[in-house]
């Protein structure tokens, strides 16, 4: 038995590091894979991934050394592919970890959420076509600079005259930092997906467009039906009334892009 707790303590202590630094780097990937689980890229991951173990398999079973090389070889530069393959996301990835969560004052939270929930309804009763985009964790800095700067605290006066069919600063999307505007006509990138409902205009393409991206939540009003949609990365959301489009949008404000994803 002594021999034993020996056998083992000494095991530890030789291998304790080995244990650790494994612990690491699963952690480090599990935590990646939960970011890119949902992406488009993790396809092509996924198949090259399969491809390149495959053919490794078998260069090793049949000692071919000069594939063996290449695939070697080739993998070194496989991580540049990656890099442009999942630009989007780790660009995500990086702006969620050096930035703090919004939204951390539940009462304004709340506060800002009626404020949507009221001026999104105004603008579906008018029919007035309108797109949303509510920061989160990551930055919209970038989109919000393609458009007007505003610096405004919200209001449904503002908004609502904002996307009036006669004002200059309809025909674009709206960044919303917290509680302040800060930017309209804002041009966001446009998903390439084609199983969308052909109902669905350049607005909603937009607002996936921009959810697919970021972590931003994107509210869209349909100008021909006054329709509201919820954007939330690949998903889009509709059919709803004042009750449960409040609910829901509280929902999405009250958890973190990783509280999404898990």
């Amino acid at each position: 038995m002594r021999m034993s707790e020996n056998s083992i303590l000494h095991l530890l202590n030789a291998h304790w590091r080995d244990a650790l630094e494994i612990s690491l780097i699963w952690l480090a990937l599990y935590q990646i894979w939960l970011r890119l689980r949902e992406t488009r890229g993790i396809r092509i991951l996924t198949g090259v991934a399969m491809g390149a173990i495959f053919v490794l398999l078998i260069s090793e079973l049949l000692h071919l050394p000069v594939l063996d090389w290449l695939l070697r070889n080739i993998a070194a530069l496989s991580l540049f592919a990656l890099i442009v393959i999942f630009q989007p996301e780790l660009r995500r990835l990086a702006a969620s970890l050096g930035n703090n969560r919004l939204f951390t004052n539940a009462q304004q939270n709340r506060e800002t959420v009626e404020i949507l929930s009221e001026l999104t309804f105004e603008l579906a009763n008018r029919e007035f076509g309108a797109l949303i985009a509510i920061e989160r964790d990551v930055p919209l800095d970038a989109w919000a600079a393609s458009g007007v700067d505003l610096d405004s605290k919200l209001s449904p006066e503002l908004v609502v005259s904002i996307f009036h069919p006669k004002t200059p600063l309809h025909d674009g999307g709206l960044v919303l930092r917290q509680d302040r505007l800060v930017a309209g006509a804002c041009i966001f990138p446009v998903t390439d997906r084609t199983d969308l409902d052909r109902n669905m205009g350049l607005r909603h393409r937009a607002a996936l467009g921009l959810a697919e991206e970021t972590d931003a939540i994107v509210i869209v009003v349909s100008e021909e039906t006054g329709v509201i949609s919820l954007c939330r990365g690949a998903e889009i959301e509709r059919g709803f009334d004042p009750s449960t489009f409040r609910a829901r949008l509280n929902e999405l404000l009250s958890t973190t892009a990783d509280d999404d994803e898990n």
